[in-house]
């Protein structure tokens, strides 16, 4: 085990606030001392089923602590995600079934496996306690929290000041997280900026099982591909590890260059010297982007795949189409007579938008070309003759080579 300045040289890295700071300390000194790990615990509420790069900015930090050998501890929030966290919402999240749940829960955890090493780590169902629980064992953990408390925490106050209903089963969440800690012992937990209220009450519960409070660790907000909002997939900005190599590298280029430093400190190990020197003024920023795209898809696929990426966004930017094509297939009954087929349905039959709607909106913006010459269709209402290997493009990413079957 890496003595504790070393540790704590890696593990304060892209942190926005530890607390308390001395307690860790001392736990850090105490982990070396006894050669015993900590136990470090992230709450995954599978409210969803798709990560993207902004639940890995914990989570990598979780494997940071992995490989220092400390003890990843992740909890399945199946009985929380059917409260809903409330941390930085400014309304109270849609009910969500046992079974919709139950049914993200199992590609979240394939997902998070990108990230952790979960043959390392222990992971939990946090219905395995709540669901035994009675009615009097609710009543008593409720015992435990004020309503000045609960009403103080800053998205409460917000919502009452602005008469938005806050509802009672909201308030649980936070007791029902601090619990998680108590269950599992947990001597650090991790978590965004806004979920501080959230991970300081399990310090109010451990003692209660006569454990040491656990440390609050934080990490900022990712923002998303716009530079301004955190990334969701509501908001259409986020990158997915589960997205192909090119999609995620011509992504990680459309970022705009304000948030690069963030992203660089979030979501790569490249040290910060060399972050410094990419980022420096007069240097190019595309440059910059590059090595950061490559890094980044190089975790979820490999160094050879970053590369391919790379290149093929390089010759997508020069106006050339990739070595490979993707082939879509297109039933020939769905053609006229001629050979024709409306341009916002061929969009929609090869699966590059999912709606004729949304195909309208790509073509009338331009967005959409066919052929060797890269013909611009901009009339929805345009018929395109499709022939056995037409390459149609959807915007700067999307390239296909038809197969008529």
């Amino acid at each position: 085990m890496l003595d504790v300045a070393s540790q704590l040289e890696i593990l304060r890295r892209g942190v926005e606030q530890i607390v308390p700071e001395a307690d860790f300390l001392k736990k850090l000194e105490r982990s070396v001392r006894e050669n015993r790990p900590l136990r470090v615990k992230y709450g995954i509420d599978p409210t969803g089923i798709d990560v993207h790069l902004g639940h890995t900015v914990p989570l990598r930090k979780l494997r940071q602590f992995q490989e220092l050998g400390h003890t990843a501890v992740i909890i399945i929030g199946d009985y929380t995600a059917m409260v809903g966290d409330p941390s930085g919402r400014d309304k109270t999240r849609d009910a969500l079934t046992k079974d919709q749940v139950d049914a993200n829960a199992r590609d979240y955890l394939k997902q998070v496996g990108r990230i952790i090493d979960l043959e390392r780590a222990e992971v939990h169902h946090n219905g395995d306690w709540f669901g035994k629980w009675s009615f009097l064992d609710v009543l008593d953990l409720m015992r435990r929290m004020t309503l000045g408390q609960i009403s103080a925490r800053e998205d409460f106050a917000k919502r009452i000041a602005e008469e938005k209903p806050v509802y009672l089963h909201e308030c649980m969440y936070p007791l029902m997280q601090g619990w998680d800690s108590a269950e599992i012992r947990a001597d650090v937990e991790l978590g965004g900026t806004e979920q501080l209220f959230s991970l300081m009450v399990a310090r109010q519960l451990q003692p209660l099982r006569s454990q040491e409070p656990q440390v609050a660790m934080t990490m900022p907000i990712l923002v998303g591909t716009d530079g301004v909002r955190r990334m969701g997939k509501s908001l259409g900005n986020y990158i997915g590890v589960a997205d192909s190599a090119e999609d995620m590298f011509g992504k990680i280029m459309s970022v705009p260059d304000e948030p690069m430093a963030q992203y660089f400190t979030l979501l790569t190990d490249l040290p910060a010297e060399e972050v410094k020197a990419l980022l420096a003024p007069g240097s190019n920023p595309r440059d910059a982007k590059e090595v950061l795209g490559k890094a980044v898809v190089s975790q979820y696929h490999d160094a050879e795949a970053a590369e391919q990426a790379a290149a093929a966004f390089r010759r997508r930017a020069s106006g050339e189409d990739p070595v490979e094509i993707p082939i879509a297939y297109l039933t020939a009954d769905k053609l006229d007579a001629e050979g024709r087929i409306a341009a916002p349905s061929l969009i929609k039959e090869i699966g590059f938008e999912s709606s004729t709607s949304n195909a309208r909106r790509v073509i009338e913006g331009g967005g959409f070309n066919v052929g060797p010459r890269r013909e611009t269709v901009s009339d929805p209402r345009a018929l395109v003759y499709v022939s056995d290997g037409l390459v149609v493009r959807v915007g700067k990413r999307k390239i296909a080579e038809i197969r008529l079957v």
